[in-house]
C-alpha cells in the first residue's frame, strides 16, 4: 500500500474561484467537469496513488472544523504558502517545524472557507 488515503474531496461554494486559487498557489492546471448535480475540479494525478478533487454540489460544505487535510507542497512549502494570501486565502499558521523534525507544516484557509495544511521536507 503506497498511501492510506486514496481520494480526497475539498468542498467549494464557487468552483471557478476555488480552481483559480489552487491552480495559482500550486502552479498547476486543474481539469474541470460538470456532472448532474455537481461541478468538479480534478487535481493532476498521473503516477500518484491519491486523487484530489475540488467539488461543488449539494451536501458539500466548506469548513474550518473537523478533519485537516495536509497537501504536499513540494520541497519547500514556503513557495506555496507565500501565494495563499495573494490569491484570496488566509494563513493561520506560518511555516513551522514538526516536533519530531520530520519536516515542516503550515495551516491556511482557502477561498471557500476550508482549513487545510501544507507539508514539506524543507
Amino acid at each position: 500500500m503506497q498511501s492510506l488515503a486514496s481520494i480526497f474531496e475539498i468542498p467549494a461554494t464557487d468552483l471557478d474561484r476555488a480552481v483559480k486559487f489552487y491552480s495559482n498557489i500550486f502552479t498547476l492546471t486543474i481539469e474541470t467537469m460538470d456532472i448532474p448535480g455537481m461541478k468538479m475540479g480534478l487535481f493532476p494525478y498521473k503516477d500518484q496513488s491519491t486523487v484530489g478533487i475540488i467539488i461543488q454540489g449539494e451536501g458539500y460544505l466548506p469548513s474550518t472544523a473537523g478533519l485537516t487535510l495536509y497537501l504536499n507542497a513540494g520541497e519547500d512549502l514556503q513557495v506555496v504558502l507565500s501565494k495563499v494570501e495573494v490569491y484570496g486565502g488566509k494563513v493561520l499558521v506560518s511555516k513551522t517545524s514538526h516536533a519530531d523534525e520530520s519536516g515542516f507544516f503550515a495551516l491556511f484557509i482557502d477561498t471557500e472557507g476550508n482549513r487545510l495544511g501544507l507539508h514539506s521536507p524543507n
